[in-house]
């Protein structure tokens, strides 16, 4: 945890100089107090002296006014450190769950990213803000209260070397029982997490199977396990506060003892034994306090843990230290795949095996396959979201392993096999593809994806909402709008995961025709379950197993591929195979 504050803190150290100052002032005010009541007792009203009594009671006012103001300037000053700290933390690992590939992603779990990037990143900046306003007065008010309680009385002072170790100890054992509690807690809000995010994702499933108690149940036995890890957390708190507490009063009852048998023997005065016990309950007021923070401090070390696990894990995939540049001249966007092989990490078996196949600009490829034959990974290699094992995949005759990848996804435009739409509007969406895309663009793009009769339909047109993961359009207008989206980003390369398996018949066709009137100069490479989406394409690449075992034209390979012969022959008759 020490490196993550370190790291992240740095900004903030003329603020955290400032605070430090204000709780210093704070501190030596509020020690000064007692001495001072301790003078009015003894010299003030003991002598009768009523002008001592005015002047040091001023002075006490004085100190007061001055410990507030440091007070107040503390607390603030720390409640801005922490928060920005507790922004950049998240923006830092935000940034970096970024450049995570599906292994990174897939390691974690999405919901453990969630909680690291909040409720880990909140616990930490909690203690943050504790240090910075509680913590760091403790200690001084620790070693100032020992010094001035020494100076009041140093035989009564003695009473400490048996109080402060026995509360460290309680302290310690607290500390050391609190760690893998506290470990556990974090790892059952991440199983919290998983349980609401599949519910909340497959609530039409659940409904469909009318699993909805069965869900219930599963997430109260995570509810449960999160209250069982609480209630052992507080327990074990329970027993440490009273505990301490307890101390507290037994060194109270023994000073105020040995006190009056001191001032019975004239060795101690009454104004010195009571600054005496003010010295003893700031002392243990100030160790009380750090308690509290040593219940935030393993908890925030496990979470802080878990965040540097995230900062510190490098992406199996990322940019080349120099990377290549496509020329910006001619025409681009040639794909080229040479002895590609692809294997997924722990996997025994490849996925794919020696594809070589070449997409040139004004051409549409596609790719057909039976289920499971790898068609989904292998376009997945073209933008990078996975890498090959061996082989390489080009553009415009550079190796993708050699590109920065921002130069490489601004040549893709990838719409992959389940369309996303993020919260917003349509026009918000589809600017996801070019930020500065004006309205005409944007229709002409709905024109070309065939969405504009759906979207001008709506109330607002472009402006009409559409919720997170695009739950309030069907199936049908989530896929145009992404194939919209693609079309106002106008890249070199368009990849179609499956993107047309919710369109009927007469909407597919339209919307062929009408990108190869508009993308008549870009390379199209399509994934398609449906022969008929693809069958007027320039090249057809067949899977089976990982491998490419035909490529060719419609006519071609109807002629010559038994295993296309098959996938066309379980979708078409002999008439439109012919057409």
């Amino acid at each position: 945890m020490i490196g993550l504050l370190r790291t992240y803190l740095r900004p903030y150290r003329g603020s955290i100089l400032l605070v430090l100052v204000m709780l210093l002032i704070q501190a030596l005010a509020t020690l000064a107090l007692p001495a001072l009541n301790a003078d009015i007792i003894d010299e003030g009203i003991a002598a009768g002296d009523n002008e001592r009594i005015l002047v040091i009671g001023a002075l006490m006012l004085v100190v007061t006014l001055i410990m507030a103001i440091a007070s107040v300037l503390a607390v603030y000053w720390g409640a801005k450190v922490a928060m920005g700290f507790g922004r950049d933390l998240r923006s830092a690992v935000f940034r970096k769950v970024e450049t995570f590939s599906q292994v990174e992603v897939a390691r974690f779990g999405s919901p453990s990213l969630i909680t690291r990037n909040t409720n880990d990143a909140q616990q930490v900046q909690t203690v943050v803000f504790m240090g910075l306003t509680v913590m760091v007065t403790a200690p001084i008010m620790i070693i100032g209260g020992v010094v001035m309680a020494v100076r009041e009385d140093g035989p009564l002072a003695l009473l400490l070397l048996a109080v402060l170790p026995a509360m460290a100890l309680v302290i310690g054992i607290t500390m050391y029982r609190a760690v893998p509690l506290f470990q556990a807690m974090q790892a059952r809000i991440d199983r919290i997490n998983q349980v609401l995010r599949e519910t909340l994702a497959g609530v039409r499933v659940i409904r469909a199977f009318v699993r909805t108690r069965h869900e219930e149940a599963r997430f109260a036995v995570a509810n449960h396990d999160v209250f069982d890890a609480g209630i052992r957390v507080n327990r074990m708190f329970a027993v440490t506060i009273p505990v301490l507490t307890a101390i507290m009063n037994l060194a109270t009852v023994a000073v105020m003892w040995f006190g009056a048998m001191r001032i019975n023997d004239g060795a101690l005065q009454i104004g010195n034994l009571t600054a005496f016990l003010q010295y003893l309950l700031q002392i243990m007021f100030s160790v009380l306090t750090a308690v509290l923070m040593f219940i935030l401090i393993p908890r925030a070390a496990v979470s802080s843990g878990r965040i540097r696990e995230v900062l510190e894990t490098d992406p199996v995939i990322g940019d080349p230290p120099t990377p290549i540049r496509s020329a910006r001249t001619g025409r681009r966007g040639t794909i080229e795949l040479r002895d590609v092989s692809f294997r997924y990490p722990g996997a025994q078996d490849p996925v794919l095996s020696g594809i070589s196949f070449r997409a040139g600009p004004g051409e549409t490829t596609a790719i057909v396959g039976s289920t499971g034959s790898g068609k989904t990974t292998l376009i997945n290699l073209i933008p990078r979201l996975a890498d090959v094992t061996q082989g390489s995949v080009l553009i415009d005759g550079i190796d993708v392993r050699e590109m920065d990848r921002t130069d490489l996804w601004s040549q893709v435009g990838f719409v992959p096999q389940k369309a996303y739409l993020f919260s917003g509007t349509v026009a918000s969406n589809l600017r996801y593809g070019d930020g500065d895309a004006t309205d005409e663009q944007l229709w002409h793009a709905l024109e070309v994806a065939q969405a504009r009769d759906f979207v001008s339909r709506m109330d607002a047109g472009l402006e009409a909402p559409i919720t997170q993961g695009g739950t309030n359009v069907s199936g049908g207008q989530r896929q145009r709008l992404a194939i919209a989206r693609a079309i106002v980003h106008r890249p070199d390369v368009f990849v179609f995961d499956d993107s047309f398996s919710a369109l009927d018949m007469g909407t597919d066709a339209r919307l062929r025709a009408a990108l190869a009137r508009e993308l008549q100069d870009a390379t199209i490479i399509i994934v398609a379950q449906r022969v008929g989406t693809i069958i007027a394409a320039d090249r057809i690449v067949v899977l089976d197993a990982g491998r490419v075992v035909g490529v060719g034209t419609h006519t071609d390979l109807l002629a010559t591929n038994e295993t296309y012969r098959e996938i066309v022959g379980s979708q078409l008759d002999e008439t439109e195979q012919a057409a």
